[in-house]
């Protein structure tokens, strides 16, 4: 059966209204991320064009360690809610902030580039693709409710890369080499409303191994875990825990058909997971199992209505095969709300 992929100039879409009227929360979407392990550094390079408007927000946000409870605990943020449309000359895209995205061979090959405004932070990366461009629905529960807009045909991607480059952070300098995952959309109608989805938290889970597993999934823990969301959200008996998954392995895309995850550890304050595990099945029947922990944890700004968390998760297989990548995990007011009353509940007993 496989997995769909999607052409190379889909890299580029980023289509204005043209007169017509577009819901405001259509977005697309550019992802970029990188990780130095040994530093426990892990990095969010993000670009959320509001075509309706038209106005852009995203640039950069570079995170250290798992003590980042606040936003701005992290090393370095430069995050602007509201820009102007970005500059983009041919397969060039270039933010008021900074962040510049050269399409060098769409489909393969992307330069990401960045400096603060005080000169202290830079960074100069090549990715070039390990994998094709994974075709996704979409990634955020709700999106799959706005899909039949008469004309306006939403899509994504994800795409694993070689990432190598240079980072200064502060003063400091760092050699990059590993593999980080990238990803967009586009024409996504993506809710900002308050409440948003009566759906569990979400976590993002990629990891590359080598060129035989590549593997990534989206979707919620398993209600067999006793999650914490348990007696907040209701989930229909036996439906399925991911909404977006699949396995690369030697050239050839596998459709995932069942997740298993299972988060084992919050962090305290911001009731991130911090270690879980997850089990997966292949459309030929293969099981996979995967532990990870985080390396590096950071509270982001990207989705107000949201709490946002990215990290750099220690992933290792059945093996003992080890990899790095980002772990992203978001949830809405109502789960936080009630898992913040159970942890002063516990903290009182």
């Amino acid at each position: 059966m496989g997995h769909a992929t999607h052409p190379p100039e889909t890299d580029l879409i980023v289509p204005l209204p043209d007169g017509e009227h577009w819901d405001p929360h259509t977005i697309h979407t550019h992802y970029f991320s990188f990780s130095i392990p040994h530093a426990q550094i892990g990095a969010f390079l993000y670009l959320r064009y509001q075509p309706a408007f038209p106005l852009c927000q995203g640039g950069a946000a570079i995170f250290r360690g798992t003590d980042n409870i606040n936003v701005l605990d992290i090393d370095h943020l430069n995050y602007e809610i509201t820009m102007p449309w970005p500059d983009i000359d041919a397969n060039t895209i270039t933010t008021a902030n900074g962040l510049r995205i050269e399409f060098m061979e769409p489909g393969r090959e992307v330069r990401i580039s960045y400096a603060s405004t005080d000169g202290q932070t830079k960074l100069d990366l090549i990715q070039t693709a390990v994998t094709p461009l994974l075709a996704r629905g979409h990634v955020m529960p709700g999106e799959e409710n706005y899909h039949n807009a008469p004309g306006r045909v939403p899509g994504g991607s994800e795409q694993f890369m070689h990432c190598t480059g240079q980072l200064e952070l502060r003063g400091e300098h760092y050699d990059i080499d590993c593999y980080a995952i990238r990803d967009r959309s586009w024409r996504q109608v993506r809710k900002e409303t308050q409440g948003g989805v009566p759906v569990p938290p979400v976590g993002w889970t990629p990891m590359y191994f080598g060129p035989d597993l590549i593997f990534n999934q989206v979707g919620f823990e398993a209600p067999d875990t006793n999650p914490e969301w348990l007696g907040v959200y209701e989930v229909p008996d036996g439906a399925p825990t991911h909404h977006f998954a699949w396995l690369h392995s030697n050239g050839e895309n596998k459709q995932i058909t069942r997740v298993r995850r299972n988060v084992l550890q919050r962090q305290p304050h911001t009731f991130a997971s911090l270690r879980q595990e997850i089990e997966a099945e292949d459309e030929d029947g293969r099981i996979y199992r995967f532990v990870g922990e985080a390396i590096a944890t950071a509270t982001l700004p990207a989705w107000p209505n949201v709490s946002f968390h990215d990290s750099v998760y220690r992933w290792e297989d059945e093996q003992g095969r080890v990899t790095h990548s980002t772990y992203q995990e978001t949830w809405f007011d109502r789960y936080h709300r009630a898992v913040k009353a159970r942890s002063r509940h516990t903290a009182t007993d």
